[in-house]
């Protein structure tokens, strides 16, 4: 039996998806305002939920130290340079 993700880990997947869909749109030469929100649709929400992506941005960037691997990895793949 799979264990379900912790609170911390759920938290950075719904930030790093709504990361994901800002690169896709904006690209990485922009970078994201620290009061700017994201709307994702979560598999298992009916409703939108609003990520406030600058805030985990910042967040993320200075607690870089502290994520795993994995983490780091998925960052770099959206071509995050401190990643």
């Amino acid at each position: 039996m799979r264990k379900r993700p912790s609170k911390a880990q759920q938290a950075f997947q719904r930030g790093l998806a709504a990361f994901a869909q800002w690169v896709q749109r904006e690209g990485t030469d922009r970078p994201v305002s620290r009061g700017h929100s994201e709307q994702i649709t979560i598999d298992s929400e009916a409703d939108p939920v609003a990520v406030k992506l600058g805030v985990w941005v910042s967040n993320t960037k200075s607690r870089r130290d502290k994520l795993a691997q994995e983490q780091l990895e998925a960052l770099r793949e959206l071509g995050v340079e401190w990643a």
